[in-house]
């Protein structure tokens, strides 16, 4: 993006970005092979939680097998919120970024977890979850960076 693109864009549209380019740099994080997917939750411009996909606590970091996923590989939205659980911080009304779409089951924590607006990457090849944040009314925009 050039200084006149940059000049273009509001400030929420800045800080959108900038936050989905440091979910990007928190998937690295992961030791997942076929996708490294990470998230932020922030809320009046701080970070009060992150996450990426991987094993649970206490599992050896393997995600796959013969290019598959384990069922019991966390994404990084499911990660994101329920670090949030074990923390003093509330969601409600926060933003979450995340580098793919969430899935269903992800789109259902991030209901109940208060989150009111979802800035994601990529798009995940099913669109479920996408359908499931546009019913509860929570605001979603794919950045491409």
């Amino acid at each position: 993006m050039n200084n006149s693109e940059e000049d273009q864009l509001t400030k929420q549209e800045l800080l959108d970005r900038r936050y989905l380019r440091m979910a990007r740099i928190w998937a690295e994080n992961s030791y997942c092979k076929r996708r490294q997917v990470g998230a932020l939750v922030v809320k009046d411009q701080r970070i009060i939680s992150d996450g990426y996909n991987g094993t649970p606590s206490g599992f050896d970091n393997i995600c796959e097998e013969n290019n598959v996923s384990f069922p019991y590989v966390l994404h990084a939205e499911a990660n994101a919120i329920t670090k949030l659980a074990r923390s003093h911080n509330n969601s409600d009304g926060s933003t979450l970024y995340v580098t793919a779409s969430p899935c269903i089951e992800c789109a259902k924590l991030i209901i109940q977890a208060g989150i009111r607006r979802v800035i994601y990457g990529e798009k995940y090849r099913i669109d479920d979850g996408l359908k499931l944040l546009s019913r509860a009314k929570i605001e979603t925009q794919q950045i491409e960076i």
